[in-house]
């Protein structure tokens, strides 16, 4: 596989290799119920990745700048950012150990393809576990009283299998050939 890394122009970022979880990119998921249905992912960035993680911060402090007016013409001091410490928030779970990680989402869905650039139309194919590179829109919000910078979702390239997270298994790992063809056989002799 060739190197993937990291490019940011303006608040849009291209991430490097990073695993995805709570992955809702087929089909929009409303977090809580009243909320409007959006496509979402949690991406985990490893702390070892220095490119996606300069990229992001260049581009959120970007969107800062970008969005000032919002907020009055100066950025707030307690402003919410979107990246987060997996060791921190996450210190129970296995996948976030020596990451990072947002939450981003769309009211559009993703386009999705592979390594090769050929669309993903298989749902199973994408999932929480698997490792992607996506694309990452930062932008400045306000509201209900709430001050910060938000990641949107934009497409995403999956890159190579991993283990499911959230107890999920596909049904290719959970079972083995065993042959023949149900057609053909005659079970009653």
């Amino acid at each position: 596989m060739m190197n993937v890394t990291a490019k940011r122009t303006g608040t849009k970022v291209t991430t490097g290799k990073v695993r995805l979880s709570y992955a809702h990119i087929f089909e929009p998921h409303a977090m809580n119920e009243g909320q409007e249905a959006k496509y979402s992912v949690s991406v985990i960035i490893p702390k070892s990745d220095k490119e996606t993680l300069k990229a992001i911060k260049e581009a959120t402090d970007q969107a800062k700048k970008d969005g000032a007016g919002k907020w009055g013409n100066k950025i707030p001091g307690n402003l919410k950012t979107p990246l987060r410490d997996g060791d921190v928030e996450r210190e129970d779970d296995e996948a976030y150990k020596g990451c990072y990680f947002l939450n981003a989402s769309s009211k559009n869905k993703p386009g999705v393809v592979d390594a090769n650039v050929q669309p993903v139309l298989d749902a199973t194919e994408v999932y929480s576990g698997c490792y992607a590179r996506l694309t990452l829109n930062f932008y400045a919000y306000n509201a209900s009283g709430n001050k910060g910078i938000a990641a949107g979702l934009g497409n995403i390239q999956k890159l190579e299998d991993g283990e499911p997270l959230g107890g999920f298994t596909r049904a290719e790992d959970d079972f083995d050939s065993v042959g023949g063809n149900s057609a053909n056989d005659d079970f009653l002799g």
